[in-house]
């Protein structure tokens, strides 16, 4: 069985506990013809498939506010715990951002993960006449908001100087139920937010790496580039490796009898043309599909074990599906869960 071999350690020396498996589904809530009220629905659907949250994503366009919306699931749900994956950090001054999360896990009973990033799509910017930085400008007033969240959530009084935001003396408010703060997430593929992420994060979305034209770089699908990533996550960690826990998000899922056939099948149609945000940067093998953290071919005992490989080989822990793909998914779940 996959799950019975022997991980690649961090570190020399360095052996880490395997965290239990955590099950996240997402959700866009498209905002038009009801959709916002079947988003409600799809947030207790994963309630009753047993997945651990649920998370909304933030963009302006068709979909749902997710401040707002994790209000209203707040309320709808009872037990799953929700979160944003991620928002877009300058769409909203940290203070302000503050005073909404905490109010969330106020009224969802402290079962708020709050996920933020950088902010990528520079089309929204545009749109809505928000100025998009260079990476590096967008990556500092992460940094500074994240040390505010910080110190805000934990119902602290904040004093902060820095190169973007300036707080004097306000009181994080309401205080949050859970403590020490909610948890917060930070998702990356690149060397600098990987880092960032380290310093900061009790949670880490691993994402493939993408190129400064913002594609996705084939290579970062695979195992070997995924290892890389939670190599450097462990480097700007530290000591506090141990107290991260690693999440990764599936983008597709094949219920099949024949894996090898059907990665056969996959290489075949992309070889017939890749989509245009995608830099085809390296050639897949089968066995990076099948062993690609990213995607899940097989019977349900085949995915099962792929992702138990996934955690040995990475720490990885914390999975991450589509709506999409929630239902079909869930048969893996009872296969995974509490293990």
């Amino acid at each position: 069985m996959s799950s019975a071999q022997a991980p690649d350690l961090p570190a020399e020396g360095h052996v880490t506990a395997l965290r239990k498996f955590r099950f996240a589904a997402g959700g866009e809530g498209n905002a038009e013809e009801g959709g916002a009220r079947k988003f409600i629905k799809l947030a207790q659907q994963a309630e009753e498939l047993g997945y651990d949250s649920f998370m909304i994503p933030d963009h302006l366009g068709n979909q749902v506010g997710p401040i707002a919306a994790l209000g209203a699931l707040a309320v709808a749900t009872d037990k799953i715990r929700l979160g944003t994956a991620v928002l877009a950090n300058g769409f909203r001054h940290p203070a302000i951002l503050a005073k909404d999360a905490a109010t969330i896990d106020v009224l969802s009973g402290g079962r708020l993960e709050l996920g933020l990033g950088a902010g990528w799509m520079r089309d929204e910017y545009d749109k809505a006449g928000i100025e998009y930085d260079r990476p590096g400008i967008r990556i500092e007033k992460l940094a500074e908001s994240l040390e505010i969240l910080d110190t805000l959530l934990r119902g602290k009084e904040c004093n902060f100087q820095g190169k973007h935001f300036t707080i004097t003396g306000l009181k994080g408010s309401p205080r949050p139920r859970q403590g020490p703060r909610p948890p917060i997430c930070v998702g990356g593929g690149g060397p600098r937010m990987l880092a960032l992420a380290a310093k900061y994060a009790d949670i880490i979305s691993v994402v493939p790496s993408t190129t400064k034209e913002g594609k996705l770089q084939l290579s970062g699908m695979t195992l070997e580039k995924t290892l890389e990533r939670v190599e450097l996550i462990r480097k700007a960690a530290g000591d506090r490796f141990d107290e991260i826990e690693l999440n990764w998000a599936i983008t597709t899922i094949v219920v099949t009898d024949d894996r090898e056939q059907m990665a056969e099948m996959a290489l075949a149609a992309l070889d017939n043309g890749y989509p245009p945000n995608v830099d085809v940067d390296v050639k897949l093998s089968v066995e990076d599909i099948l062993t690609s953290p990213y995607l899940a071919f097989g019977t349900y005992e085949e995915i099962a074990d792929q992702i138990r490989n996934v955690r040995a080989r990475t720490t990885m822990s914390y999975v991450g599906v589509f709506p999409t793909q929630m239902e079909a998914f869930a048969p893996v779940i009872e296969l995974l869960k509490g293990e």
